[in-house]
């Protein structure tokens, strides 16, 4: 079993793999187009946090881990529970291009764009904007990105719209700091 981590999986999977490499999956893009309402924000200031989304010739340089043998059905159950906790996320099958290993079919998580909290079309102001202020359960909607981008980067991926949204996200919430208003 492979699982492909693009997200919070790539520094927080939540599992100890037998492997883990860096993967590419083409069809799909990083995007911060799910409202949050669990870890990264509330109900009342929803966050933002990272899917998939389908987009015809893009790609998706992440990671993927493989299972431990024997430990399938336990990565899945945490799987199950962790990502699926809205059922914002659909659970899907994916093929993957892993370095050092080729093609494995890697179970992924997609935006279900019927399901409420996905948010298409987000400026990347209005992004910054709602990531500046959010926090959830597990931390602020700042760290998410911050950790997401020092991640890619130590595995030498860049991203420079999650680059620039960080840098964003960093001036708000200075000018915050300061006394000043998000925008």
């Amino acid at each position: 079993m492979w699982v492909f981590g693009y997200g919070s999986l790539i520094w927080d999977p939540g599992f100890t793999p037998a492997r883990r490499a860096v993967a590419r999956l083409d069809g799909w893009h990083r995007s911060f187009c799910m409202r949050s309402i669990h870890y990264r924000g509330t109900p009342e200031v929803p966050g933002l946090v990272l899917a998939l989304d389908r987009l015809a010739g893009a790609f998706c340089d992440g990671v993927a881990f493989e299972v431990r043998a024997g430990e399938e059905a336990e990565v899945h159950a945490y799987l199950h529970k962790r990502e699926l906790i809205s059922d914002a996320y659909l659970e899907v099958v994916l093929p993957v291009e892993v370095v050092g290993v080729g093609r494995v079919q890697a179970v992924a998580y997609v935006i279900d764009h019927a399901h409420p909290q996905y948010v298409a079309g987000l400026s990347a102001a209005a992004q910054a904007d709602i990531i500046a202020v959010a926090r959830g359960t597990t931390g602020t909607n700042r760290d998410y990105l911050a950790n997401t981008v020092r991640h890619l980067a130590d595995l030498g991926l860049t991203d420079p719209e999650l680059s620039a949204l960080a840098a964003d996200v960093d001036r708000i919430v200075d000018r915050i700091a300061g006394g000043g208003q998000a925008r």
